[in-house]
């Protein structure tokens, strides 16, 4: 990875000191002085790591052809607290009613880790059930207690101590404690156990504790609650209304398929369930039932934001935000990245109060469980080549990462300028992909509000003076056209036609859009590009690459900004852009000529992924073998100016070069090449630079390339 590209080095969690950005602009270099990423390969990095909402897109129309839940119906758990607390709202404890436990035994479906629990409660009459938040496991504890026909269900007041949990166990019944809170220096341990047993044993009752996946155990069992299958869920509620027949028919219905596709929660599903109900009842029609399906993400997403009862912490919030911008991604990045937005909100809401994170807090199972998101193992794409074996995380429904990032810019007004900080430092980040979701975060957030998303993110980014500022606006602006936000072509042709002072950096990333859409609008980037180049008013009567200081002036950061965007072109488009281009080597827009020149050398260097072969030559070798060879006849014109032109020459037989050393390994690029150079010597001057070449290639260990003596062989008889 190039060095302009590299982050710079993140704020602390109460923000930077007011002099820190001008500090960062004395510090940082002049952006022409810097090292830059070549354009293709910034390419990849926003195809290989963009996310799930836009990159369907960008790579069917940008890389082209060059690239659960529980059973039984849910009430919702209660939450207890032990030791000092702040004032919560009191709960109803004591018997549950009778019809209540019969009602939900109607609909309730059993399953594997329900089964040892049940063994375990009858062998040893208190069973610890692990489980996340919303996952069933208080309509498990109940249905347990049933099975082993307790006349009595009663729900315990969370005691001041553990020890004090004895004295609510005199009786012969069946007994629940929901949410037991645990922590380090109060863990549950063998003992509490061993007493429990022992008075129920005594009392002739039973015991279920429900506690979080990450609660404090000291080597006791418990069963982890793993909830049976949604579908099981759903059949279960819907059967008892309609019938099994009916359930056949309905379970095929597309609504059916495309919510059970979602992994839901049992709430959701009950709810679900009287829908379908009532559809098969004729009392609603499809649409709707498809309508009331997708409406459950979006109540997802306000619960999780606003609900008072169920509140989710600030901690847990910011990882669902830090989730909606790197769906799809390495969970630890997530994680990481979460608590840094954090620190911000909390700083936001309280700026008093330091915030604190546990170090080692939620289980990774339940952070994503709590955010309805699966973690699963895939392969990591790095600029050093794949990583296997990388645990990634997802939301179970890809819609709510739009619908959670974009309410969270529009509803909640207030986490603006902690959520713009933090995209800030993201983009400041060493890492491809934390940059690139940099990017596609603030382009979704230009779908909710283009004027905020302009002034607070893109124009920052476009004004700065490094590279990797503008890398970052040009990918949030392309993303941004992806998602067909009105108003960014006006955007970008003001930006790259603008032939004022002072907006290098905006010309620079309407340019480098300009190279990104090409697949999608090829015809408007190519004239705009065009446009903008004709609008210079720099000579380029450059002649010779030796000449230092002139070459220097005409190597400017604007020349290789159109060079770079043209070389996106060519090599996404190919044909329509490599047409266009050859109409401008022979006329007298040398301004066109030049960058077409460039573009084309530097598309020659850039390898295919697949084979290493020189991407140009396999084209070269396809178009040679196509019944309409125009595009070889463009590529040999292309490599004939490139030869002649002085300034270029040296580069061209550089690139040429390479070409021959990857035929000495590689047989089907010797065979490109075989057809290719007899077409480029055709001047005398051309074949004595060619001759040369093939005479005087060598390597340090190995000598003579066999492949060249066969190539100049070849040219030689032609």
């Amino acid at each position: 990875m190039s060095q302009d590209d590299t982050a710079t080095t993140a704020t602390t969690a109460d923000g930077a000191e007011p002099d820190s950005k001008q500090k960062k602009q004395e510090e940082s270099p002049d952006p022409q002085e810097q090292q830059r990423q070549e354009a293709w390969t910034a390419r990849r990095n926003l195809i290989a790591h963009g996310p799930s909402f836009v990159m369907p897109l960008a790579r069917t129309r940008i890389e082209r052809d060059l690239l659960g839940v529980s059973g039984g119906t849910v009430e919702g758990d209660v939450n207890f607290n032990f030791g000092p607390r702040q004032q919560r709202p009191e709960h109803l404890s004591g018997e549950i009613r009778r019809e209540q436990i019969e009602e939900l035994s109607c609909v309730f479906h059993a399953c594997p880790s329900f089964d040892e629990a049940l063994a375990r409660l009858r062998a040893d009459r208190v069973v610890v059930l692990a489980g996340g938040r919303d996952t069933g496991r208080r309509s498990a504890a109940l249905m347990l207690l049933r099975r082993l026909r307790a006349e009595r269900v009663l729900s315990l007041d969370p005691p001041g101590s553990l020890t004090a949990l004895l004295d609510q166990l005199n009786d012969a019944a069946g007994y629940v404690l929901l949410n037991l809170a645990t922590s380090r220096s109060h863990p549950l341990r063998e003992p509490h156990l061993l007493g429990l047993r022992e008075r129920l044993e005594h009392a002739d009752g039973y015991l279920v504790i429900t506690v979080e996946p990450s609660a404090a155990l000291e080597d006791i069992p418990f069963v982890r609650w793993e909830p049976p299958a949604a579908e099981d869920m759903l059949r279960s509620h819907v059967t008892r209304h309609t019938g099994r027949a009916a359930w056949e028919r309905l379970c095929e219905l597309a609504p059916v398929t495309q919510f059970l596709a979602r992994q839901q929660q049992p709430g959701d599903i009950e709810e679900f369930a009287l829908q379908l109900v009532a559809f098969h009842r004729g009392e609603m029609d499809e649409e709707k039932l498809t309508a009331y399906g997708e409406q459950a993400v979006t109540a997802q997403v306000s619960r999780w934001l606003t609900d008072e009862q169920r509140p989710t912490s600030l901690h847990d919030k910011a990882f669902l935000i830090a989730l909606a911008v790197f769906d799809k991604a390495p969970y630890a990045v997530t994680a990481e990245l979460a608590d840094m937005l954090y620190e911000r909100l909390q700083h936001t809401a309280n700026p008093r109060v330091s915030p604190e994170i546990a170090v080692f807090g939620s289980s990774r199972e339940e952070r994503l469980r709590s955010a309805h998101a699966r973690g699963y193992w895939d392969t990591e794409v790095t600029e050093w080549g794949p990583l296997v074996g990388q645990y990634f995380a997802a939301f179970q429904d890809e819609r709510t990462a739009q619908l959670l990032l974009t309410e969270v810019w529009n509803l909640h007004p207030s986490a603006r300028p902690a959520l713009v900080e933090w995209i800030q430092e993201l983009a400041d980040d060493g890492r491809p992909l934390v940059r690139t979701r940099a990017a596609s975060a603030t382009a979704l957030l230009a779908t909710a509000d283009l004027s905020s998303a302009m002034a607070l993110l893109i124009e920052p980014w476009a004004d700065d003076d490094q590279f990797g500022s503008w890398l970052t606006a040009a990918n949030a602006l392309t993303m941004a056209q992806l998602l067909e936000v009105p108003a960014v072509f006006r955007i970008l042709h003001d930006w790259c036609t603008a032939d004022y002072e002072g907006d290098e950096g905006r010309r620079w990333t309407a340019v480098r859009a300009y190279g990104l859409l090409g697949p999608v609008h090829y015809e408007h980037a190519l004239n705009a590009l065009l446009e903008a180049i004709r609008g210079q008013h720099r000579p380029y009567d450059l002649e010779d690459e030796d000449d230092g200081e002139a070459y220097a002036e005409y190597l400017k950061e604007e020349a290789i900004q159109f060079a770079d965007a043209l070389e996106l072109l060519l090599l996404a488009l190919r044909r329509p852009v490599l047409r266009a281009l050859a109409e401008h080597l022979n006329d007298r827009d040398r301004a066109v000529r030049e960058y077409a020149l460039l573009a084309f050398l530097q598309a020659c260097e850039q390898p295919d992924e697949a084979n290493d072969r020189p991407l140009v030559l396999n084209w070269y070798a396809q178009a040679a073998a196509a019944v309409d060879d125009t595009d070889a006849h463009d590529l040999i014109a292309f490599w004939q100016a490139a030869l002649a032109h002085r300034a270029r020459t040296a580069k061209a037989l550089r690139i040429l070069r390479g070409w021959v050393l990857a035929a000495d390994r590689d047989a089907e690029a010797e065979a490109a090449l075989t057809s290719l150079l007899p077409a480029l010597v055709t001047t005398p001057a051309n074949h004595s630079r060619v001759s040369h070449l093939l005479r005087t290639v060598r390597d340090a260990d190995k000598g003579r390339f066999p492949a060249a003596d066969r190539l100049l062989a070849r040219i030689s008889t032609s």
